[in-house]
């Protein structure tokens, strides 16, 4: 039986890492080749995309925009930005109706500067914010440009100073970060108090399988997903049947001049059957210069 390719989704619970999650991948699919897409912190649950065996390599490929569902906390400042860290600050928040609300968050809608949490990923002079975080460093992170492609308020509780949102946005943005500037855009403080995330590189909530505990190999483990499910935002070159040796080979192959694909895009390659042949990325010499080539001969 060949080993199991393509993506399994995840339904990440609260309390462990993502590279917990792989781990358990590995276990259960008795794979060492598992990598994950996407990082969720500890705290937050949802939609974690997970590739098996050669799908490892597409990861760079899948589209990079997410969605979540979280609640922010007014009044409330803390180390993380979330209700995770320290509490550095409390303070009272303003009467807010939903019409200022839907203002101020007018401001965050779109491509707007954002600065990363002190509790982050981000590199400074070579390694991780959150190691110097913890170290009790206090990092000036210059700020990023990111988009939010769509901001939708879910809820306003004026009595817990709770707001429910709704979030799409581009890869790089930090949920924790928007929470932050958007408690201090109403005149308060605020930090992320839950998050789920709901889509993530082309996978959706609906996909997702809850992880199991103690997983035995092989047991009721669910079929990976095909690869192409993610990659609809490429453009596709279908292989002849005589171009399929030539491709697996390594060969260069030609590009319609019609094709939709510009010089430097990514394509996805397919084998005549229909299934996912690799990666190619296409030259300014209407050439497609092999990326990644699954069944490679040779």
């Amino acid at each position: 039986m060949d080993d199991p390719f393509g993506f399994v989704v995840i339904d990440k619970p609260a309390g462990l890492t993502s590279h917990n999650c792989v781990s358990r991948l590995r276990r259960w699919y008795g794979l060492r080749r598992v990598g994950h897409g996407g990082t969720l912190d500890p705290a937050v649950t949802g939609v974690l995309p997970i590739a098996l065996g050669p799908a490892t390599r597409l990861l760079p490929y899948l589209p990079g925009d997410k969605t979540y569902r979280g609640v922010i906390q007014l009044g409330t400042r803390t180390s993380s930005d979330d209700l995770e860290g320290e509490i550095l600050e409390t303070q009272a928040w303003p009467e807010l109706a939903t019409t200022s609300l839907e203002r101020t968050l007018d401001q965050f809608r779109g491509g707007i500067q954002q600065r990363p949490p002190q509790v982050s990923a981000v590199h400074v002079n070579g390694e991780r914010a959150h190691s110097r975080a913890r170290r009790g460093e206090v990092m000036d992170l210059p700020a990023r440009s990111v988009t939010i492609h769509s901001l939708t308020l879910l809820g306003w509780d004026q009595a817990s100073g709770r707001l429910g949102l709704e979030v799409s946005c581009s890869s790089g943005t930090y949920i924790r970060s928007l929470a932050r500037d958007l408690g201090d855009a109403l005149g308060s403080v605020g930090c992320l108090a839950q998050l789920r995330r709901t889509q993530a590189l082309g996978f959706r909530e609906d996909q997702a399988h809850p992880l199991p505990d103690n997983p035995t190999p092989g047991d009721n483990a669910p079929p990976p997903l095909s690869p192409l499910i993610a990659l609809s935002h490429l453009p596709i070159r279908e292989l002849s049947d005589r171009e399929q040796d030539d491709w697996r080979c390594g060969r260069r192959l030609a590009m319609p001049r019609d094709d939709a694909s510009a010089p430097g895009q990514p394509v996805v390659v397919c084998s005549p059957d229909g299934s996912i042949a690799g990666i190619g990325h296409r030259e300014a010499e209407d050439l497609l210069r092999p990326k990644v080539v699954f069944n490679a001969a040779g």
